[in-house]
């Protein structure tokens, strides 16, 4: 290894343990409102230091946008109803808890509410934290890993653990359930070429479904 790649992989590593701490900090409750409106700076200014692009990390057009967009969708309904009706009571049955969604219970039969948590959710959740974990973190830990196709099996299983461990808050079964969303949605950006495009629409949609049963109470672990 020349001191050249050396050192890259020395600041790819810096830059995955950068954005481990913020995850970190935001499972340790010092992190106000949500670890994204962190990590999408901290994502933007590394990606500057480098003169790197958005689509270094997959976040660009895709050749086919209608088509992103049908397989985001079908597949966001997909993941919501695995996630509702067999993953989630399955996990909660072996760790003997449902996940704590009680924090959101406000949005029960609040309209309002449920429209400003709708739009929050496409901006932080399915555009940010597609950005910033299956985008950057996944791109990163591959190249450390040496970009071989291993490597990136290796991403997704890291990047998905580290995923779920940013979603504490939720309890051990929301924690286990996230990571395994951060799966399939990783599956879904090596699936389509490494692209962001559908695993964006899939979590939108996804997180969009959730929150409508939740404004209709019938999501597990309300409370």
């Amino acid at each position: 290894m020349t001191d050249r790649s050396r050192a890259t992989v020395a600041r790819d590593a810096i830059e995955i343990i950068a954005f481990a701490m913020v995850v970190v900090a935001d499972a340790m409750g010092f992190v106000p409102i949500t670890q994204t409106i962190f990590l999408l700076p901290l994502v933007w200014l590394l990606l500057r230091s480098r003169n790197e692009g958005w689509s270094t990390i997959g976040f660009h057009r895709p050749g086919n946008l209608k088509q992103a967009i049908v397989l985001g969708v079908l597949a966001g309904v997909l993941l919501e109803t695995l996630a509702v009706w067999v993953t989630t009571p399955g996990i909660s049955t072996l760790f003997g808890v449902e996940p704590d969604y009680s924090a959101l219970k406000s949005i029960q039969g609040n309209l309002k509410l449920l429209l400003v948590f709708l739009g929050l959710s496409w901006v932080l959740a399915a555009f940010g934290e597609e950005i910033c974990f299956r985008g950057f973190l996944m791109k990163r830990l591959a190249q450390v890993l040496g970009e071989t196709r291993t490597a990136w099996v290796a991403s997704l299983l890291l990047s998905s653990v580290l995923f779920g461990w940013g979603h504490t808050e939720q309890g051990v079964s929301g924690w286990v359930q996230e990571g395994l969303s951060g799966l399939w949605l990783g599956i879904l950006f090596l699936a389509t070429k490494r692209n962001l495009a559908v695993p964006i629409v899939a979590h939108g949609v996804s997180n969009s479904l959730a929150f409508v049963l939740i404004y209709l109470g019938k999501y597990p672990g309300l409370g």
